[in-house]
């Protein structure tokens, strides 16, 4: 049985035979091409390799999650679910032959594998790089076109530091952790067409996308959510609710469930939602707004407070080039607020007297030489609290 991916490549052929398929170490391969290079045996021989893997026949994809907050698990896609993405995708974020999309990201998890079935299915090229060094990207993203490219926060301040963006760049999707309001303005007045997205492993990659930034966007803006994607907000017992709550999420593209020994689908899902691991609400338009890990919220004298907010406003300040908050147990406190600084640590100190409310305010700040990030530049939170020194009490700001 052919994989999507394998009916989409061999439709494009017949459709665009010419057009570029893959761009890669100098080198064009069209669809045409791309298609001859895959044998007549192929599918036995995958059916075979498959069959040693003991992949579940339902599945098109295993995916692991990131495991940014714990341990990865394996995600299971089918077919369908794939297909229901990219098409949504494609509703949000066109995508025609002619377009390339710069593939950075790293290809074991979901935000750099979509990027081939969104090509695939429709006739686009992918410019595949391995890793992510903005000077080549910069330059092969002038020298092949590229329309599309999809960056975590990180990636995106590295090539701004060039200036505008290459000349025939349509859509810059930007997501895998907190997009900062100072980044996001600074590349939008750069002239960067950045679309802030928000997805999961769970769902084949977009659940929310903004295509274009508003004039009024705050961080953790991702837009309203895809086309035959729905998302909830709901409390702790996966009640919907009004305001501020756990993220859940139903549609076609939603995962079959986890891997599981026995391969049966469901795994991870209730009545067919999957609750993330996420808090948000959604504005008066309708946009899905996103605050943060539901397990990274810290209570400071019984406050609410999630990091990722307090971490965009940090970055505002000058001199500092990364920031990560976390907590440190205090017995009157509950948690006392630490921020992380990769730069000037003290300078940050007297920035937050003026420009923070106290309720917001870090009460430790310790001077780092980089924070702890995975492959997808998302924040290793379980690793946040051994960066900061225990003998060292927190001063009142």
């Amino acid at each position: 049985m052919k994989t999507l991916l394998s009916r989409w490549h061999e439709r494009a052929a017949a459709r665009h035979p010419d057009a570029p398929a893959l761009l890669a170490d100098g080198a064009a391969c069209s669809y045409a091409a791309l298609r001859r290079a895959a044998p007549d045996w192929l599918p036995q021989r995958v059916a075979r390799l498959l069959e040693q893997a003991e992949l579940p026949g339902h599945a098109e994809l295993l995916i692991a999650t990131s495991g940014s907050t714990g341990e990865a698990k394996t995600v299971m896609l089918g077919a369908s679910n794939v297909e229901a993405a990219v098409l949504a995708s494609r509703s949000r974020i066109p995508l025609a032959p002619g377009d390339v999309w710069l593939a950075c990201l790293p290809l074991q998890h979901i935000g750099g594998l979509a990027i081939f079935y969104r090509c695939a299915e429709a006739g686009a090229a992918v410019l595949l790089h391995d890793g992510f060094d903005a000077a080549r990207a910069r330059a092969d993203m002038e020298r092949h076109g590229v329309t599309h490219v999809s960056l975590v926060p990180a990636m995106l301040a590295r090539l701004l530091e060039d200036g505008p963006p290459p000349a025939r760049l349509k859509y810059a999707l930007v997501g895998g952790g907190p997009l900062s309001q100072a980044l996001a303005r600074q590349a939008h007045a750069a002239g960067w067409p950045i679309c802030p997205t928000y997805g999961m492993s769970e769902a084949a990659s977009q659940v929310a996308t903004l295509a274009a930034l508003p004039s009024d966007w705050r961080e953790g803006m991702v837009g309203p959510p895809l086309p035959g994607v729905s998302v909830e907000i709901v409390d702790d017992d996966n009640r919907p609710v009004q305001g501020e709550g756990r993220i859940r999420v139903r549609g076609p593209n939603v995962m079959a469930g986890y891997a599981n020994a026995a391969h049966e689908p469901g795994h991870g899902l209730h009545d067919g939602w999957f609750v993330s691991g996420d808090r948000g609400y959604f504005d008066a338009r309708g946009n899905l707004v996103v605050l943060g890990r539901h397990d990274d919220m810290l209570v400071s004298g019984g406050v609410n407070v999630h990091p990722a907010e307090v971490e965009g406003l940090l970055l505002a300040c000058p001199g500092v080039t990364d920031v990560a908050v976390t907590g440190v147990r205090d017995a009157v406190w509950g948690d006392r607020i630490a921020a992380l600084v990769v730069g000037d640590a003290a300078g940050l100190r007297d920035w937050c007297r003026d420009r923070l409310p106290s309720r917001l305010r870090p009460r430790l700040f310790v001077a780092v030489a980089a924070l702890p990030r995975n492959a997808m530049g998302k924040l290793e939170r379980k690793r946040l609290p051994e960066l900061v020194p225990a003998a060292e009490n927190p001063r009142p700001c």
